[in-house]
């Protein structure tokens, strides 16, 4: 065979493929083409689900809003994990830390990217009932959406068009409980004599709650994070015999009667089992913790001064044994010395890619310095300060802005 194309020696070829004009009944007739009937198949809407989200997990986040309005399937796939792990795997999804205050019925929000000062994201008019202290409230985000769970009221923040709308309630009231979200379900433990020796779930597509668990130890003042399917109760008051209005009592006057819970229970959601619970090191009160590059971060208080540690939380990820499990003590935040560390300072603490944002989010800081005879200048509420798991090092980051009084931080992908 010549190296060289020559269309002589295809025209035999040629010629077969085409139907012969005696020939009447082939079996493929050519069909004439129908306009019409081309442009329905190549639209879009007609691509399966797994070929539609390959599309639009690649717009810019500008227009996802508009996007999820176009149809009920496209806002269904447009809040599935699978658009979620598209636009992370495309580079897509910028880690952003939310704060949530109230004042005077309206619910303020701001936004925290890295390299930027914090940005007002709305405010909005709301009947909000008994999350008037949002600071007693728990945040859990899923996707773009953040849920904010009051003792007995449930909101959801769509931080794609700024509006908040309301959900199913807990099946238990809960005041000061531990709540993460697990394969896209919000798990929720302690919190009260009888919603303590429970744990719920939450199940954003059908918003609905169900018990799933009963907790190995009531608490109260206990903190909730999430590492490879474990959800953490951290932390906390433990419960003794008191019930009801005598809980209440004891609570209020400074709740003589408990203890600390310096420890943690690990309840694995797939397996639906409770693993073996850890003692903090060091003792003291767990003020704050989270969840951060597979590591579970806890800020306790030891009357004068702050202990800051690590633990090793991949189970998966670490070969199934090894390093799970071990505590580090590390840097401990670099306070500035007008804030004293006592029972006045609380702080919130949000987990941010390989970072630990930590914000204080206690009441006016004239408190804090009420009785030091100094004073202070430059020194407001909601004090930022980032710890780099990386370089294991404390950066100063922006305040919150003088709006957000005890404010819930909260992390989001969006």
């Amino acid at each position: 065979m010549s190296d060289s194309c020559n269309s002589r020696h295809f025209s035999w070829l040629m010629k077969s493929c085409f139907p012969s004009p005696q020939h009447t009944n082939s079996p493929n007739p050519i069909q004439p083409i129908n306009a019409a009937t081309t442009a329905t198949i190549t639209t879009i809407s007609s691509l399966p689900d797994d070929l539609l989200l390959e599309c639009i997990s690649r717009v810019p986040s500008s227009s996802l809003p508009s996007l999820s309005l176009v149809c009920r399937r496209w806002s269904h796939l447009l809040r599935s994990s699978s658009f979620l792990s598209l636009r992370r795997l495309h580079n897509l999804l910028h880690p952003t830390v939310f704060a949530f205050s109230v004042s005077n019925s309206t619910l303020f929000a701001a936004n925290l990217c890295f390299q930027e000062p914090w940005q007002i994201a709305s405010c909005l008019l709301f009947e909000i009932g008994s999350l008037d202290n949002i600071s007693h409230a728990r945040l859990s985000a899923i996707g773009p959406r953040i849920y904010i769970i009051g003792r007995n009221r449930l909101f959801c923040y769509d931080t794609w068009s700024a509006t908040i709308s309301s959900r199913s309630s807990m099946i238990f009231p809960r005041k000061k409980f531990a709540t993460a979200v697990v394969s896209s379900k919000i798990y929720v433990a302690g919190g009260g004599p009888r919603a303590a020796a429970t744990v719920e779930e939450y199940d954003p597509d059908t918003d609905s709650w169900s018990l799933v668990a009963q907790a190995p130890r009531k608490r109260f003042g206990c903190i909730g994070a999430a590492v490879d399917g474990v959800f953490y109760v951290i932390g906390g008051l433990k419960i003794g015999g008191l019930a009801g209005n005598e809980f209440s009592r004891a609570a209020t006057a400074g709740a003589e009667a408990y203890v600390y819970a310096s420890s943690m229970d690990l309840y694995d959601v797939e397996a639906k089992v409770w693993l073996r619970s850890r003692a903090v090191p060091g003792g003291g009160c767990v003020v704050a913790a989270c969840a951060a590059a597979g590591f579970v971060y806890i800020l306790a208080s030891h009357a004068v001064e702050l202990s800051f540690w690590r633990f090793d939380a991949r189970r998966k990820s670490s070969g199934g044994g090894g390093a799970f499990g071990e505590w580090c003590r590390i840097k401990s935040p670099p306070l500035p010395a007008q804030v004293r560390v006592d029972g006045t300072v609380r702080f919130s603490c949000v987990g941010v890619e390989d970072k630990v944002v930590l914000i204080q989010v206690n009441g006016c800081i004239d408190d804090l310095l009420r009785g030091s005879g100094r004073n202070v200048r430059g020194l407001k509420e909601g004090l930022v300060l980032i710890y780099d798991c990386s370089r294991e090092e404390w950066i100063r980051g922006p305040d919150l802005p003088e709006v957000m009084r005890r404010a819930a931080c909260v992390s989001v992908e969006c």
